[in-house]
């Protein structure tokens, strides 16, 4: 009978959830979307998007009716507030209603602006205080999308706990269910992905990159691994418009001796 039931639950198909990101392009390079409870690094060097990608994820959930949560390591609340109100994202109106909050751990709690944050780390290098209280962001708002900005500055003084820091923020960010991004910096010509066996703890990768081509600078990403799902194996290009980052799927860029073409797929 028990070995009836075990061939039975095998033989059913298992639908996988998915969190579309919204983000034009993207979704069609990752078959979809994000698994859903998945954790991904958004990981690249300076100026390649890496916020406006996970601020733009989180807005197009509000959208949605996906709670979400952003967690402000490197940026005052307010700067990312004004960062996102330049694209159309105002935040604010859904702050007021409890669908969505932001996580000062970047201030400790110090300037006028700082009081009237709902949510402070008052020592942003305490991963385990952190954690506290964006459990309470998570619960209060009963946020599905949550990213941290950026979770390289946790163990930037200290690289050999980054797999460590990223296992311990997976557990609770998949245990309260929410499918999040995580934010990696890297330096501009560093192959890496923002800290040693941080590419193991993660669920997915995706990497934004810059490049100089012919005096130019070519924006690109790619999807080195996404867990529970097909995705492109392809550097696809995109733009950051006056409305966000836009994807180009449906072309693939190529990188040969400093020059670049773009070819459709």
């Amino acid at each position: 009978m028990a070995a009836g039931l075990i061939v039975g639950l095998r033989s059913m198909p298992y639908q996988l959830e998915r969190v579309k990101t919204g983000i034009p392009g993207f979704d069609e390079i990752l078959d979809g979307g994000i698994p859903r409870r998945n954790v991904v690094l958004i990981s690249g060097g300076p100026g390649t998007g890496k916020s406006i990608l996970s601020q733009q994820y989180l807005w197009n959930g509000l959208r949605a009716g996906e709670n979400g949560v952003y967690v402000a390591l490197e940026e005052h609340p307010v700067q990312v507030r004004v960062n996102m109100a330049q694209f159309g994202w105002d935040v604010k109106p859904y702050e007021r209603e409890g669908s969505f909050a932001i996580v000062d751990a970047f201030t400790g709690g110090i300037g006028e602006a700082a009081k009237r944050e709902k949510y402070v780390v008052r020592d942003p290098t305490d991963v385990g205080l952190l954690i506290d209280v964006l459990k309470e962001a998570i619960r209060d708002t009963g946020a599905q999308r949550v990213v941290i900005d950026s979770v390289s500055t946790l163990y930037l003084t200290k690289p050999s706990v980054a797999r460590s820091v990223v296992m311990m923020l997976k557990r609770v960010l998949s245990g309260m269910g929410t499918t999040s991004l995580l934010v990696s910096q890297v330096s501009v010509t560093e192959r890496g992905f923002g800290g040693p066996g941080v590419e193991h703890a993660a669920d997915g990768i995706v990497r934004l990159d810059l490049d100089e081509v012919d005096g130019e600078l070519k924006r690109s990403l790619i999807v080195w691994k996404m867990r529970g799902t097909r995705h492109s194996m392809r550097r696809h290009p995109f733009e950051i418009t006056s409305k966000g980052i836009v994807v180009y799927h449906d072309k693939v860029l190529k990188l040969d001796r400093g020059r670049a073409r773009e070819e459709s797929i």
